[in-house]
């Protein structure tokens, strides 16, 4: 079991590994199953349709596509070649993309802006809370959904903060700018720089990313920082772990506060993407 409690003092639990209708685990996006098999063409066609059926006519595009990411039966797909990947480390679900594979199928639902919004910002139409998006994709997806706010959003987040304030002391003291500050954030969250961070990872995947850390795909690099995200939790004293990621949601917010001059909320603070537990505070 994984936890990420110690992070943020909320409790958010998912069994490790995920497994998919035909009996095999993605642990760490190694086997991919392909939609076309007979099995999985058959509980997708039914989510599919349902989809079609409600998306617009019996509710909101958005809430038929939640409910839709609730049901799906896969947790990553190879579609016409095209690779999807939305279940990170086996536990934390990238939402994102996979409403990105289902909006595929209700093209005529969707107004542009609002597609653009869901596939650039996380941001769905109207207001919606954190317990309303829970009710619509479902208890189990929304314990994978924070797991991936708190191991891959907030944790990038927090990487920039560290990386900020180390340039910032290079600079004060008239060091050239250049990678350094970058091994140095890894060797202050981590233990060890980027570069041999990313060989560990990747040994560790046994080759189900390759083995060249300049073609990471955005799936295997969400992949590789959950998997740090998981070393910082193992490392450190709980004490610093929390202090860490409260940065990381510090830096978060602040990125908010200066995105847009239209004041609106984006998918980096939408009441949906924040633990209930962390909202009030």
């Amino acid at each position: 079991m994984t936890t990420v409690a110690d992070a943020v003092g909320y409790l958010t639990v998912i069994p490790d590994g995920a497994v998919i209708p035909d009996g095999a685990v993605i642990p760490d996006g190694a086997v991919i199953p392909d939609e076309s098999n007979a099995d999985a063409r058959l509980e997708c066609r039914g989510v599919i349709d349902r989809l079609r059926a409600n998306a617009g006519r019996a509710e909101p595009w958005h809430e038929a596509l939640l409910r839709a990411i609730r049901d799906w039966p896969l947790d990553a797909a190879s579609v016409d070649r095209k690779r999807w990947h939305y279940l990170i480390g086996g536990e934390a679900l990238d939402w994102v993309t996979l409403a990105h594979r289902l909006s595929v199928e209700i093209p005529d639902a969707i107004p542009a802006a609002e597609l653009t919004d869901l596939l650039f910002r996380g941001r769905l139409p109207g207001h919606m809370d954190a317990e309303r998006f829970r009710s619509l994709i479902g208890a189990y997806r929304y314990t994978a959904h924070l797991n991936f706010w708190y191991g891959v959003t907030v944790e990038e987040a927090l990487q920039l903060a560290v990386e900020d304030a180390i340039r910032k002391r290079q600079l004060a003291c008239c060091y050239q700018d250049g990678d350094a500050a970058m091994q140095e954030t890894f060797r202050h969250l981590y233990g060890d720089t980027q570069s041999a961070l990313v060989e560990q990872f990747m040994a560790d995947a046994g080759g189900a990313w390759g083995y060249d850390p300049e073609a990471l795909s955005l799936a295997a690099y969400h992949e590789f920082t959950y998997w740090l995200f998981k070393r910082r939790i193992r490392k450190w004293h709980p004490a610093r772990v929390a202090s860490d990621t409260r940065r990381g949601l510090d830096q978060l917010r602040m990125l908010n506060a200066e995105s847009g001059p239209d004041g609106q909320q984006g998918w980096l603070t939408a009441d949906y993407a924040v633990a209930p537990a962390l909202t009030a505070g």
